[in-house]
């Protein structure tokens, strides 16, 4: 079991991608302290690790709420003595951004997503980073996507916001690396079983149907398939883990060949 009595918190739980990386987390050891904004999506992914035979407790967290972050965190350390991993995987509603020209969009609405993917992934890593440094131990980790390295029309902010977080997660190894901490992230292909690809779908199809559309999704990769949250989720258990080690400041290319590195 990779992640054997680690002490895992993540954030946006209740998504496809944090869910599936809270149920692969326990299902490689990890006590799981998942969280989300909305209750009943987090509470039905710690009941399936539950149920499962795993380790897992749910708390409604708001990851831009620094107070509510915090205090959670520090019940985590209350119960379990340390935090070892702090992934996340917050997302936000994209519906009235997607699919708007930038010459169109209104400058708030670009800003949004900046605004709210950047702030959470430091809220949540500097809150977790406090509670690692004594320990001189802790992995930090998030989730990004293809237009963080790649230009895409009709996105407004959400690539410059995934660029933003990687940007982050280079500064944040800069600074605690030599202090045991390693900081990575992921970066996958679109992930059809994600509500942010229904929404580009739903907003950029333009005559598709969902089927189509996924093909044109694999036809991209060099696998010449879609990408599953399985996946995401197999890579982020390994790179929490002990054998990633020598990983740290980066962000892993999931993007089946799409994006050369």
């Amino acid at each position: 079991m990779l992640l054997k009595d680690k002490i895992a918190v993540i954030y946006g739980a209740g998504g496809a991608i944090g869910g599936a990386v809270a149920r692969a987390f326990a299902n490689e050891g990890a006590s799981v302290f998942a969280t989300g904004r909305l209750r009943a999506p987090v509470d039905a992914v710690a009941e399936d690790i539950v149920s499962a035979g795993g380790s897992a407790e749910a708390a409604e967290i708001d990851a831009l709420d620094e107070q509510a972050v915090d205090r959670h965190l520090q019940s985590v350390i209350d119960r379990a003595g340390r935090v070892d991993i702090s992934f996340n995987a917050v997302g936000m509603p994209d519906a009235e951004i997607v699919g708007v020209p930038l010459a169109e969009l209104d400058a708030a609405l670009f800003s949004l997503p900046i605004t709210t993917y950047t702030t959470s992934y430091f809220l949540t890593a500097r809150l977790a980073a406090r509670h690692m440094i004594p320990n001189r131990a802790g992995v930090i980790m998030t989730v990004t996507a293809l237009p963080a390295r790649t230009g895409t029309r009709l996105n407004g902010g959400y690539g410059p916001a995934q660029a933003a977080k990687e940007a982050l997660t280079r500064d944040l190894s800069a600074e605690l690396a030599p202090q045991g901490i390693r900081v990575v992230g992921l970066r996958p292909h679109g992930l059809p079983e994600t509500s942010t690809m229904k929404e580009v779908f739903d907003a950029k199809a333009w005559g598709m149907t969902w089927e189509q559309f996924q093909d044109h999704l694999a036809s991209t990769t060099h696998t010449r398939r879609v990408m599953t949250v399985a996946e995401v989720a197999n890579m982020a258990v390994f790179m929490a883990s002990d054998g990633a080690s020598a990983m740290t400041g980066t962000t892993v290319n999931l993007t089946m060949g799409t994006l050369d590195d």
